[in-house]
């Protein structure tokens, strides 16, 4: 898969198992329930930077788009590499990326869809940003809210979700699977009216 019509939906966090349930790899967990609606598993990529799926979304007997899903091997902070050698292998310009993300300044369980805008203190942003040379990618961001008391956002984002957020978790990642599926197929802005309110 080879050609410009091909998606890039890279889901943002850090690999290894004690990572896994941080607020910070909320974009894993998106991209893993894509997979899964594809009926695919992650392989590595011959880049050896990022594991990978390549398929179409969309329901059963209707061909969607082409899309590849990514997981960078590195951590958030050097996530840029990955995805800057993903989009170059597969040839997919910044306006067909899709990063997925955690985001502190909308509340647990909600979502925003937008196209472009600054990193917003998100280092897998930043490192997105720098490597592919413009912020002009889409972002879906996943709330994940403010942390509590005193508690430095830092060690927040690098720690697990709540037992209560655990609950809703699943819920908050199927819509945002289900509004990467909206984006590819039905454009930003029926997409934003969908999922932004």
């Amino acid at each position: 898969m080879t050609d410009t019509d091909a998606w890039l939906v890279v889901g943002l966090g850090n690999p290894g198992p004690s990572y896994a349930g941080h607020r910070h790899n909320v974009g894993y967990l998106v991209v893993d329930e894509l997979a899964s609606r594809m009926g695919s598993g992650f392989r590595a990529h011959k880049t050896g930077r990022a594991d990978v799926v390549e398929g179409r979304l969309g329901a059963p007997g209707v061909p969607g788009p082409r899309v590849v899903l990514a997981k960078a091997r590195s951590y958030m902070n050097e996530s840029g590499g990955p995805v800057k050698a993903l989009a170059t292998f597969y040839k997919v310009p910044a306006e067909r990326i899709i990063a997925i993300h955690d985001e502190l300044d909308i509340p647990f369980g909600t979502l925003r869809v937008k196209r472009g805008g600054g990193d917003n203190g998100h280092n897998g942003l930043k490192s997105m940003r720098s490597s592919l040379g413009t912020g002009e990618f889409y972002r879906v961001r996943a709330g994940i809210g403010r942390p509590p008391g005193r508690q430095e956002v830092a060690d927040f984002v690098l720690s697990n979700y709540s037992s209560t957020e655990r609950k809703e978790l699943p819920f908050q990642v199927d819509t945002a699977a289900d509004a990467v599926e909206s984006l590819v197929a039905e454009g930003l802005e029926k997409t934003q009216q969908r999922f932004n309110s």
